[in-house]
């Protein structure tokens, strides 16, 4: 995979042209993939390419309310190399790109930076400066410029429009299933498994401390049904995201027990993939109403899951 990044100036653009599906394609969600499935409309020896950002431009426009991410960077780079995909440049949005005129945008990166030829975006997308530029105006460039436009429709889910916000509140609000019908797959969150403090094996259910990057959207406190991913292996498993108000914890932590797994995770990247809500977190009375609550979760989640994962 060949990652373009920096100044596009530095850029090796593809000298027979490239088809260029141009959005933010945080999370990759079933209205992106429609933008990146458009390519297919170009002709087929142009190179493949994916125009994202680093950042979310809110992060600049207002940082106090940037959203959270759907996915890491990482992780969008691989759900966008498996829809076809075949180099991806990454735009830092910073004060000179809010300010760029539309004509000067279109000519450094997609005309200069990557021989664009094709471009598609979503209806809405708005570029340059102040968001002045709109798809009328990449059209208008393009035929200055030599590049076909592919304006797509927002992706509709039963009257609700496919957008990264829906998606947010979704989790946000624990409906996790929702979010991953909008998605297209389930709602990930990765991180290194670090130490804990081994309350789960004294109570004979042993769990991984999953640390995840901040920035990640996080679902409302509860219990999962989830699918854990260790060394590209798919394991049913159910997590507890919360503060263990049983114990009187105040801190957050994703606990995951992989169902019928015995080795050690410590230091391990372990990608959690939320399926289905089970419960609320809540404290229990006793240690022991915890644990015959937790035997429950795991049936529940082998319900759940036993025909998704090998």
């Amino acid at each position: 995979m060949i990652v373009y990044q920096g100044a596009p100036e530095t850029w090796d653009g593809p000298p027979e042209g490239a088809a260029v599906a141009l959005g933010v394609f945080d999370g990759v969600h079933l209205g992106h993939r429609r933008v990146l499935e458009a390519l297919a409309d170009a002709d087929a020896a142009l190179v493949r390419i994916a125009m994202t950002f680093s950042t979310h431009p809110a992060a600049l426009l207002s940082p106090n309310g940037a959203p959270s991410r759907l996915s890491t960077l990482k992780r969008r780079f691989e759900l966008l190399e498996a829809t076809g995909i075949e180099r991806i440049a990454v735009l830092k949005f910073d004060e000179s790109m809010r300010v760029m005129p539309p004509e000067e945008f279109v000519r450094r990166y997609l005309v200069d930076g990557v021989n664009a030829r094709f471009v598609a975006v979503g209806e809405d997308f708005r570029f340059g400066e102040r968001a002045s530029g709109t798809v009328d105006t990449l059209v208008d460039l393009g035929k200055r410029f030599g590049f076909e436009v592919a304006a797509v429709d927002i992706v509709s889910d039963h009257g609700i429009e496919v957008r990264s916000t829906e998606i947010r509140a979704a989790i946000e609000a624990g409906e996790v299933a929702r979010a991953a019908a909008l998605l297209g797959r389930p709602y990930e969150m990765e991180g290194i498994v670090v130490p804990g403090d081994g309350r789960g094996r004294e109570l004979g259910v042993p769990t991984a401390n999953v640390s995840f990057p901040a920035v990640l959207t996080t679902p409302e406190h509860g219990v999962y049904a989830v699918i854990a991913t260790i060394d590209g292996v798919d394991h049913p498993a159910v997590a507890n995201l919360g503060t263990r108000p049983t114990f009187g914890s105040a801190s957050e932590v994703l606990e995951v027990h992989v169902l019928d797994f015995k080795r050690d995770l410590y230091g391990k990247h372990v990608t959690i993939g939320f399926v289905d809500r089970i419960r609320d977190e809540r404290r229990f009375a006793s240690i022991d109403d915890l644990v015959a609550q937790i035997r429950s979760d795991i049936a529940t989640a082998h319900e759940i899951l036993d025909d998704r994962t090998p």
